[in-house]
């Protein structure tokens, strides 16, 4: 028996929070969109009357501005981009208990169990619209129906804004095998080219294609786009988690201006650790490894990492261990643009820790010094007091926007 499968897509999402909370820009092209000074000076996201001037996310601002020079561009929140994803997706836990997240603005629920309590997909789809345009206050929905992750991703792209979109095995040839072959997913634009040198442009075209062919351009990839095009995708959907288990903590930052000096980058990696170790503390962590990512201005990565001798959230411990691995993977040749610092090996504060005969004393005196930042920033604000290897330094962002950058995880 088919299962049934419906893909969920909040419309416009971070451009729709924002006129919600915001009701005065609601009649106005409105983009979501970086800073340019910080190097994040692209459109993340717009509300339908942008995309009508033909705005598109990517678009760098003065680009949009140009296509609708009364365009109101506003910074990402996404506190607030959360909160309202938290509260779609506890609407759609009330239909079923598999519900796959696909970032904080599409899941996947597999509804075959359902059918008996909710009715048939279509019916479960349009109560789903419903629910979620009330408990949010006005957020619209498109949702694909079908018999497989594939096509009912397929299905919500199809119909935009709040609609749904029914693909079956008796209509899936129809409505989709003359779409583009790179609207189907694990087709991307290298992908997509290759395919097109093949002569396949279309879902249909792929589907018809030699398997053998497939599988000698792309590999088991191949395989799975042709069975993808075809409808025999059996992919299912994962049981929905509210709180997965936290298995590192990270920060990365894309500075303002390229990194050439050491001092320069230990200063970035000491406010980095800050970051990540503030976090460690709230969710109640100490770490027993650190990993270094760095991209440079090539665009080049390199990851690296290094066990502690003893699991900690002392930032002093932590960043010289992380600059440790920064110093000898970086030569300077290539200035430096972003760089990632994450802590793993996670343990409980409460728990036991392996004590060292030299250095426990040191570390228990800097992690209550840690604590007491903490309580000084909770009363005062981030900003009363910092450290002095990062005053000044203008490739930094200000420090109270420092958690405004990174969005959600997917």
């Amino acid at each position: 028996m088919d299962r049934l499968i419906l893909h969920c897509d909040l419309n416009n999402f971070y451009a729709s929070v924002e006129c919600l909370n915001h009701p005065e820009w609601r009649d106005r092209p409105l983009a979501v969109a970086g800073s340019t000074e910080k190097r994040h000076g692209v459109v993340l996201a717009k509300n339908e009357i942008a995309k009508s001037f033909g705005i598109k996310t990517g678009d760098v601002i003065w680009q949009a501005r140009q296509k609708a020079p009364e365009l109101t561009v506003v910074p990402p929140h996404f506190d607030e981009y959360m909160r309202f994803s938290k509260i779609a997706f506890d609407v759609y836990s009330n239909y079923t208990c598999y519900v796959e997240p696909f970032g904080a603005d599409e899941c996947w629920l597999d509804c075959t169990g359902s059918v008996k309590l909710f009715g048939s997909g279509e019916e479960i789809a349009h109560k789903i619209r419903e629910d979620i345009y009330k408990t949010t206050g006005g957020l619209t929905v498109s949702v694909g129906v079908s018999f497989n992750k594939i096509f009912a991703k397929l299905g919500s792209d199809l119909k935009k804004p709040d609609a749904v979109t029914v693909i079956t095995r008796d209509n899936f040839k129809e409505k989709l095998w003359n779409l583009p072959a790179s609207d189907m997913m694990m087709v991307g634009r290298s992908t997509a080219e290759k395919l097109k040198k093949l002569n396949i442009h279309t879902i249909g075209e792929l589907a018809e294609a030699d398997v053998n062919i497939l599988k000698a351009h792309f590999g088991i990839n191949g395989v799975k786009l042709h069975a993808n095009a075809r409808g025999e995708n059996s992919d299912g959907v994962r049981e929905y988690v509210k709180s997965r288990k936290v298995e590192s903590v990270g920060h990365g930052m894309t500075a303002m201006r390229d990194i050439t000096t050491y001092e320069d980058a230990k200063a970035l990696v000491y406010f980095l650790c800050e970051m990540v170790t503030s976090r460690m503390r709230k969710y109640g962590f100490r770490g027993g490894a650190v990993s270094v990512n760095l991209r440079g201005s090539d665009l080049k990565h390199i990851t690296r990492q290094h066990k502690l001798p003893v699991p900690t959230y002392a930032t002093r411990v932590i960043a010289e261990s992380a600059f440790a691995l920064l110093k000898d993977n970086w030569t300077r040749r290539v200035p430096l643009r972003t760089v990632t610092v994450s802590v793993f090996d996670l343990t409980p504060i409460d728990g036991a820790v392996q004590t060292s005969m030299f250095d426990d004393e040191m570390r228990t005196k800097e992690e209550a010094l840690e604590r007491a930042m903490d309580t000084i920033r909770a009363k005062y604000g981030h900003d009363s007091i910092s450290r002095a290897n990062v005053l000044g330094k203008d490739f930094i962002y200000d420090k109270t926007e420092a958690e405004d950058f990174l969005p959600f995880q997917r």
